[in-house]
């Protein structure tokens, strides 16, 4: 069985973290929406992630809406000790899927409480704030009253950490003048680098950087580039694409997500995979080629 702290670990809230984590979005329905077709395989590859040593899991409880809570509580609960679980709050879904913004006080306390609620929890590890100004992709605006919202919430005792998902850099510069900021979650992976200084920064700053869609998302990566590496190490494309964010950076923690024991295996094995220079020079090309 690969062991995942070959992969090392980093901080996250207070707390040395694998670098190899868990996603747990792919855990609802198509489109995030409604129940898994399987809600045994989903619990199944819950417990097979902490059995392989993972210690750091991302949800949310607009996933479902509420159903990957609901489902981690069921597989996990109890909770190790040494589990960390990140979630974030700002969007809520509505009756046909969308994604739309949450984002008074109102909606923001109504969020906590409801991840608490669902996954059975007294106190939430890590909350990212999700900025929606540009829904998918980041867009500037301030945060300066969402964030003092979710500040408030961490007085009370309800959050010990917060991080920021969905930011442009200037938010993460607003966001650290308000309170302290853990991690930033965002877009990044192999073809889509625009936070690369963003990505150094927080590296000297010793400030988690999670990169959600690290494997593409709903539009998986494909590169000749990235299937050639592949086949020369003896690893699928995938198990590359995480390996070279692992060694891009080493405040970066992964956090690949998936329905399937299969594919956790396969993810879970990137630990074991080091990228000769030569390999790391051609892929580091491919955000070029797309660009």
């Amino acid at each position: 069985m690969t062991d995942i702290s070959k992969a090392g670990t980093f901080t996250l809230g207070g707390r040395n973290v694998k670098r190899l984590g868990y996603g747990a979005m792919q855990l609802a329905g198509p489109g995030v929406f409604g129940p898994p077709k399987d809600r045994g395989a989903a619990v199944a590859v819950l417990r097979a992630a902490i059995e392989a040593g993972v210690d750091h899991i991302d949800t949310s409880d607009f996933y479902g809406p509420h159903v990957t809570n609901q489902i981690i509580r069921e597989a996990l609960h109890p909770y190790r000790d040494d589990l960390v679980i990140v979630t974030k709050i700002g969007a809520m879904r509505g009756d046909d899927a969308s994604w739309n913004p949450a984002f008074s006080a109102d909606e923001l306390t109504s969020a906590v409480h409801d991840n608490l609620r669902n996954l059975g929890l007294d106190v939430l590890d890590v909350v990212n704030l999700r900025l929606m100004f540009g829904i998918h992709e980041p867009a500037e605006g301030s945060l300066e009253a969402l964030l003092t919202a979710l500040a408030e919430l961490q007085r009370q005792g309800l959050v010990r950490h917060i991080g920021l998902s969905n930011v442009t850099p200037a938010q993460v510069e607003e966001g650290r003048g308000i309170a302290e900021i853990v991690c930033v979650q965002n877009l990044y992976n192999l073809a889509h680098r625009e936070d690369e200084a963003l990505l150094d920064r927080l590296a000297a700053s010793g400030t988690a950087y999670v990169p959600f869609f690290p494997l593409g998302g709903f539009t998986p990566l494909q590169s000749t580039a990235l299937s050639d590496v592949a086949a020369g190490l003896g690893a699928t494309p995938m198990q590359v694409a995480l390996a070279w964010l692992l060694q891009r950076a080493p405040n970066i923690l992964l956090i690949p997500g998936t329905s399937s024991a299969a594919h956790l295996r396969e993810n879970l094995a990137a630990a074991d995979l080091v990228l000769p220079a030569e390999a790391i020079a051609t892929l580091d090309a491919i955000a070029g080629a797309t660009a």
